[in-house]
């Protein structure tokens, strides 16, 4: 039997942490997804058994952290699941990682392999804790205690960049720059600390999850008009870039899946 189930962070972290999700599975029987890049770091602990990456051909680590991702991953499941997945904001993570977030760039990186000994000893008490109602108010522990010791005004810059971004399909880079009040150099370099790409590979990501967010709103929209409205160039350039990042065309995957978007999708 599956259960998942979305859980609303505290108060104080709701501006950083978009989400924690919840996933328990007892199934046996091997059970493999694809993955497609949401735009959002994330951090992964594995109470049960771990996830095979196939395309890695490895256990996922028990705990890490999962940086920024250019293309689809499929995972398949080893036994009975047990995760929790802290999905930050697409700008936030620096906050509480106190590092570059282009250090997990297109990575899972192992919480042991941080040399962060506060981020090694949550991954193990993580481990340890009697349910998922225990992790949780431990990880929002440590998430607080991590945001108030940080203090950092380019993050207010890259957020409000990324405003630009979710409102405007067609916004360019030297448009967020000058968002930012930074030099087309300077706010890449920002851009890069906090979010963990370049601007270019992070508006590639986001109107990806535009087209799946309006295909999941609009089932009925042509291709034609699915390219206009989420700042594709055209038509055969989203079916290049769907190739790419799901390892579908459009009319592939919409055969097999049905569409989802973690980036746009508010969640009650």
């Amino acid at each position: 039997m599956q259960s998942f189930r979305i859980i609303k962070p505290a108060a104080a972290l709701v501006p950083y942490v978009r989400h924690y999700w919840e996933l328990s599975d007892d199934a046996l029987a091997p059970v493999s997804e694809r993955t497609l890049p949401v735009g959002c770091v994330q951090m992964v602990f594995h109470r049960g058994r771990q996830l095979l990456s196939l395309t890695e051909g490895r256990l996922q680590p028990s705990s890490f952290i999962s940086g920024q991702a250019f293309g689809y991953s499929d995972v398949e499941s080893t036994g009975m699941l047990e995760m929790i997945v802290v999905v930050f904001q697409p700008f936030a993570a620096k906050a509480f990682l106190h590092m570059p977030v282009s250090e997990f760039r297109g990575m899972n990186v192992n919480t042991e392999e941080t040399d962060d000994p506060q981020l090694v000893d949550l991954g193990r008490r993580v481990a340890d804790m009697p349910d998922q109602a225990a992790c949780i108010r431990l990880i929002e522990k440590f998430l607080l205690s991590r945001l108030y010791a940080f203090s950092e005004y380019n993050l207010k810059r890259v957020s409000t960049a990324l405003e630009a971004v979710t409102l405007h399909p067609y916004i360019r880079t030297a448009q967020l720059a000058d968002v930012a009040c930074l030099s087309n150099k300077q706010f890449g370099r920002v851009f890069a600390e906090y979010v963990g790409a370049t601007p270019k590979e992070f508006l590639r990501i986001v109107r990806m999850q535009r087209a799946l967010y309006t295909l999941q709103c609009q089932p009925g929209i042509s291709f034609a008009q699915l390219a206009y409205e989420c700042g594709f160039f055209d038509q055969s350039h989203m079916i290049k870039e769907f190739k790419l990042f799901s390892g579908y065309t459009p009319a592939e995957y919409l055969a097999v899946c049905a569409p989802y978007s973690d980036y746009f999708s508010v969640e009650e």
